[in-house]
């Protein structure tokens, strides 16, 4: 069983809204402008924001594609976290960065849904964390199956969407929430 995680704050981790990343994902100008909706939510309310950037073979650091799109850039005082993997919390420093924060509660936001979006949620909550994830600032592209059938983008959010609202842990909440009722005060299922 996880240790569930002290502290109280809440952080709102951005993973890899990264050109390369998005630039064919399903509907991504209005999943990019939720996801600017709520770096701006969380920086008026105090909450910090700690940025994910994914670089490996196909993804080369430095590249035009590894760069951030241009609707979206951290702050000089807002940690960016380097990663290799699918889960942000491979490997890299997220665990430090949310410890310095005494962040409990990680606000999820970013691409790719089924891979970088659902690793990282699951390594959190299976971390101790509590977990809201925003349901309309994450997006990915359409997958084919090696069977030749199509996996449409938006039904691949919509399943991590009602997985993320269903599932249970002990002693952790987790939930999603939109961009624009999104509250960092308290996990979801919490007045």
């Amino acid at each position: 069983m996880a240790t569930v995680r002290e502290g109280g704050n809440a952080a709102l981790v951005v993973v890899d809204v990264q050109v390369g990343v998005v630039r064919d994902a399903w509907d991504a100008p209005r999943i990019v402008a939720n996801v600017a909706r709520a770096v701006e939510r969380a920086r008026t309310q105090g909450v910090p924001v700690i940025w994910v950037q994914h670089g490996d073979e196909q993804l080369a650091p430095d590249t035009p594609a590894w760069q951030w799109v241009s609707e979206l850039a951290p702050r000089a005082d807002e940690a960016v976290v380097h990663k290799r993997f699918n889960s942000a919390f491979e490997q890299t420093t997220l665990e430090d960065e949310l410890a310095r924060r005494a962040a409990s509660h990680i606000v999820l936001a970013g691409a790719a849904t089924n891979w970088c979006i659902r690793a990282t949620a699951y390594a959190a909550l299976d971390r101790g964390y509590d977990l809201t994830l925003v349901s309309d600032a994450h997006t990915t592209e359409s997958i084919e199956t090696r069977e030749g059938a199509r996996i449409d983008a938006a039904r691949i959010v919509d399943e991590l969407n009602v997985a993320m609202a269903w599932l249970e842990y002990p002693g952790r909440r987790n939930g999603v929430a939109t961009a624009g009722e999104l509250r960092f005060d308290a996990p979801p299922g919490q007045a």
